[in-house]
């Protein structure tokens, strides 16, 4: 079984389903591999990785597959790291690196070289190409279109939607305020573009010519049925892969998920200085009212705490992004998860 709609046709993948390129570890080659494998599409996350790790990630993804899959960067935002005392910075950290028995880094790395990493997915002609927080460069965008790579990038108004559209791309991701990970907001506050996926997906069908991809609180087959009924030509699901084998997160972090309530997640700038949704926990809580850096300044200061966190299965200091939906999650393989959700939406369906 299995649905043809614009994004199948688009992506040549046979399920309108997406894993979601969720950066710092959990797109393992294998989970990408995997799901592409199944008939969906799977996606590297690299927004983190050094062009050099990129590269050799997308040959393991092509040893296990031939089948289409994606590559997800995160668009390069302006910042002044020198707009912040280290020390002041450090101060709210100085308990958590004292626990965990660690010194503060002497020398920060903020963020990849994007040029660098893009120019990896050109040369190695990646099928498709996804983004957030914001539009790539023209000539960028041009040049990907020339490689034949199919773009698609993240919504989560209809304003923002309107103009990934007049950027030239592919397909828009509408993410509703249930996802899990760092908003993709960048028009405005975040604040005014918390919209929940039921609401977000129909407007952006009905305002833009590219087909739509739902995205927040989808696990299974409800979530894609109900999506597709909406106007979505397709689904992007991330937390539903979380506890999948294939999936590199921690085990502590995958019970986590699997053990969270409904009202489990908020959104946080504590870690990185963007709003993201991750399951509430100590650091999250203590962090709450104290002013940081934007990212992703705050995302380098934190990132040792978060290393030495995993190393000690401390997940009170982790950053354990997730939807709202993760309660949902299912310990099964990629491949089975995307058969099921398929099944699932089938039956629905009536199909």
């Amino acid at each position: 079984m299995s649905f043809s709609t614009g994004l199948t046709r688009l992506l040549r993948i046979q399920h309108p389903i997406i894993q979601a390129g969720m950066a710092g570890g959990a797109t393992t080659p294998r989970l990408v591999a995997a799901v592409s494998e199944a008939g969906g599409l799977g996606t590297l996350g690299a927004a983190y990785m050094t062009p050099e790790a990129i590269r050799e990630a997308i040959g393991e993804v092509r040893v296990l597959t031939n089948r289409p899959f994606a590559v997800n960067l995160f668009v390069p935002e302006p910042f002044d790291a020198s707009l912040y005392d280290p020390g002041e910075v450090n101060a709210p950290l100085a308990v958590y690196r004292e626990e965990l028995g660690i010194e503060a880094p002497e020398g920060l790395s903020y963020v990849q070289p994007f040029e660098d990493q893009l120019a990896v997915v050109l040369e190695e002609r990646v099928p498709v190409f996804s983004f957030t927080f914001g539009v790539p460069e023209a000539e960028h965008l041009s040049a990907l279109k020339e490689a034949g790579t199919v773009l698609v990038g993240t919504a989560t108004t209809v304003r923002e939607a309107l103009v990934l559209e007049a950027g030239g791309v592919d397909a828009v991701v509408g993410q509703g305020s249930e996802a899990g990970g760092h908003r993709g907001t960048f028009i405005g506050g975040f604040e005014e573009a918390l919209v929940g996926t039921i609401a977000l997906v129909p407007q952006l069908a009905d305002s833009v010519s590219v087909p739509v991809v739902a995205s927040g609180g989808i696990m299974d087959g409800r979530g894609l049925a109900a999506a597709l009924l909406l106007g979505a030509e397709g689904v992007q699901m991330g937390t539903a892969f979380l506890p999948c084998p294939e999936c590199g997160i921690h085990e502590k972090y995958k019970e986590a998920v699997l053990a969270a309530e409904s009202e489990s997640t908020a959104l946080t700038r504590a870690f990185s200085g963007k709003p993201a949704r991750g399951i509430r926990n100590r650091f999250m809580d203590e962090m709450r009212d104290r002013e940081v850096p934007e990212y992703p300044v705050q995302n380098a200061y934190t990132r040792d705490i978060r290393a030495a966190a995993a190393r000690e299965d401390r997940i009170e200091l982790m950053s354990l992004w997730a939807g709202q939906a993760a309660r949902l999650g299912r310990v099964v393989p990629a491949a089975e998860l995307v058969e099921r959700v398929v099944r699932e939406a089938a039956r629905l369906s009536g199909r």
